[in-house]
């Protein structure tokens, strides 16, 4: 087991990297740490399914760490989006296990992932078109069709745990959601793994990564004027 940046990588399990955001005291805030250790395990992951939870159950993640500098946030946007670009790219499955808040970036990572399961204290939601940024427009139409995806980016509410599996948000809903993503990896792991490549290839929407650039690069450009808006709907002092 490897612990630092925010992230432990846990390996034990065989055939299975499990990435644990560890921010607890921030929400699971994403920093430039957190962003370079998870890009840095996909990158190198040699396990054949890759979990991704928290080492704090009530909380999955709150999204970007506001209290960054400016001059910081803007790469850590950039950074972000690479991030989603190599989740959805990875050639493995990945699991994201949700059983707290997951809010913006945060949600993003669970869009990312192949499957998605979720405990009941689960939720979900997409701010970002009241203060200039579009969050999960990306991902969403391929999970939940158009016309939720419209519902869920422009009205920025909250979808809980059962909304969120009735919809397509949450693959699996389970009282015990980390056991459950175990018991999924071992049922992958039994599976062919050039076959799993091709039906994730087959799977995925071919302008995905467009829609991503497209989304990094406005978000890019709108960042510095939404933070003041984010930093007062979340109650996060000024650092």
């Amino acid at each position: 087991m490897v612990k630092g940046n925010g992230l432990v990588l846990d390996p034990s399990r065989p055939g299975v990297l499990r990435l644990r955001l560890d921010r607890g005291q921030r929400r699971n805030a994403l920093d430039p740490g957190l962003v370079s250790g998870l890009r840095d395990a996909f990158r190198t992951a040699v396990e054949r399914v890759v979990i991704l939870d928290s080492a704090d159950p009530a909380v999955f993640c709150a999204g970007a760490d506001l209290d960054l500098p400016d001059q910081v946030r803007a790469g850590l946007s950039d950074d972000l989006y690479a991030l989603y670009e190599q989740m959805a790219a990875h050639p493995g499955p990945v699991i994201a296990v949700v059983e707290g808040p997951a809010v913006g970036g945060g949600a993003q990572l669970a869009l990312a992932a192949d499957l998605r399961v979720g405990g009941p204290a689960a939720r979900f939601r997409f701010p970002g078109v009241g203060h200039g940024l579009a969050v999960g427009a990306w991902g969403l139409p391929a999970l939940v069709g158009a016309g939720r995806a419209m519902d869920l980016c422009l009205t920025m509410r909250w979808v809980a745990a059962d909304e969120a599996a009735r919809i397509g948000l949450l693959t699996r809903l389970s009282d015990t959601p980390g056991d459950e993503a175990l018991a999924l990896a071992d049922e992958l792991l039994r599976c062919d793994r050039d076959a799993i490549r091709r039906v994730k290839a087959a799977i995925r929407d071919p302008a995905l990564l467009e829609r991503l650039a497209a989304e990094r690069v406005g978000n890019r450009r709108a960042w510095d004027g939404s933070v003041a808006f984010l930093r007062q709907e979340r109650g996060t002092p000024r650092g």
